[in-house]
């Protein structure tokens, strides 16, 4: 009897003190029981990660890498992995050894009872810093707030699709992927499963506070067009407003003799408005920004050397 293909894909950054314990750990988790490929994605590593990454596939073929000419990017790292991805399902992890690798049998368990995505949710421990935990609240926050997709909090890029859902993920050409709304986006019967990430012993986190934000931001303008129906609302408002008090300080003009002098109400309102402005324009900004750079049709990533 065939045994399942598994095709693990790992984004690699600077992982040089990890890459070799997170492949013993993975390939103890799968070969008993079924064929498997490991394809790391090198995003434009400054160490030695790639160099150690080579010396792992002349060990073993069924170890490959793929390695940009540049930096593209977490989402696109992992959207290499998909285009080159040859099993029946396909498991995507981080390299930082946080997605714990003994979990792996349990997603793959859940794909052969019939589910095509299971995603897993990360629980977030006491231990963890302050700051992590709340720029995390305030991502999942913006993306069920101002989004049309529903993230559970704490879903992480830690997942099996199956070759069917591959299959559809190719077919998407746009250029900013999310591929943690999308996957919530496509419908498919999914499963979700709770895990507790390991700690980091090596190597510093890639997703600074300003990252996480800026991935929000991408997820909200890939998935929906709220802040634009928000930002017109709200110039309604503050136009009816304006209109309001025009109203008002004609009349105290006319009918009064108290009519304001000194310029601290203009001012306030001026720049009040002008803020609001100014807002709405980024917002607006953002998504012509989107259209611009769809426009261009450049690739996701661009490809310096692979193993064959």
């Amino acid at each position: 009897m065939k045994k399942n293909k598994i095709s693990i894909i790992i984004p690699i950054l600077n992982e040089e003190g990890n890459v070799l314990r997170l492949t013993k750990e993975v390939i103890a988790n799968i070969q008993k029981h079924f064929d498997y490929e490991l394809i790391f994605i090198d995003d434009g590593s400054m160490d030695e990660t790639l160099n150690i990454v080579k010396k792992l596939h002349k060990k073993n073929s069924k170890i490959k890498y793929i390695s940009f000419s540049r930096n593209f990017g977490h989402q696109n790292a992992l959207r290499a992995g998909f285009d080159f991805a040859s099993g029946d399902c396909v498991i995507s992890m981080d390299g930082d050894m946080q997605h714990p690798p003994k979990l792996i049998p349990a997603l793959i368990e859940k794909w052969l009872e019939g589910y095509e995505i299971v995603y897993t949710i990360r629980k977030e421990s006491s231990n963890s810093p302050y700051l992590k935990r709340k720029t995390s609240n305030i991502f999942y926050w913006l993306m069920n707030a101002f989004s049309s997709i529903k993230l559970e909090k704490g879903v992480a890029d830690f997942r099996l699709l199956d070759k069917s859902v591959i299959d559809v993920i190719k077919t998407i050409k746009e250029n900013d992927l999310f591929i943690r709304g999308l996957t919530s986006w496509l419908g498919f019967k999914q499963k979700g499963i709770e895990y507790m990430p390991e700690k980091r012993v090596w190597g510093k986190p890639k997703y600074t506070s300003i990252k996480m934000i800026k991935f929000a931001i991408t997820g909200i303008t890939s998935f929906s067009i709220k802040p634009l129906h928000i930002s017109t609302f709200l110039g309604y408002f503050i136009a009816t407003l304006a209109f309001i008090y025009g109203i008002y300080a004609v009349m105290i003009k006319l009918f009064t003799n108290n009519s304001i002098s000194g310029w601290t109400s203009v001012l306030t309102v001026v720049l009040f408005i002008g803020g609001i402005q100014l807002i709405m324009i980024g917002i607006l900004g953002e998504y012509v920004g989107k259209l611009f750079i769809e426009s261009k049709k450049r690739p996701a990533y661009i490809i310096k050397e692979k193993s064959n």
